[in-house]
């Protein structure tokens, strides 16, 4: 009980071989799961930007302070 069996070995150098495989591996593998978690959000996102967008559209523009002044 005290001991590992090989199947734990094979699990620990599975994990190293991920952790320290290739030269930016790791981070590059956080740079995908990073893009990944950002399009999630922009996606659930996608539909409230389009109302405003739409919300914005409606409305009139206001006049700048230079057209207030007639600078």
């Amino acid at each position: 009980m005290g001991g590992l069996s090989p199947f734990h070995w094979v699990f620990i150098g599975i994990a190293l071989l991920l952790l320290f495989g290739g030269r930016g591996r790791l981070s590059s593998m956080m740079g995908d799961a990073a893009k990944g978690i950002r399009a999630f959000q922009d996606g659930l996102k996608g539909d409230e930007a389009e109302k405003n967008k739409a919300e914005i559209a409606q409305k009139p523009a206001e006049p700048t302070d230079q057209a207030k002044t007639g600078s």
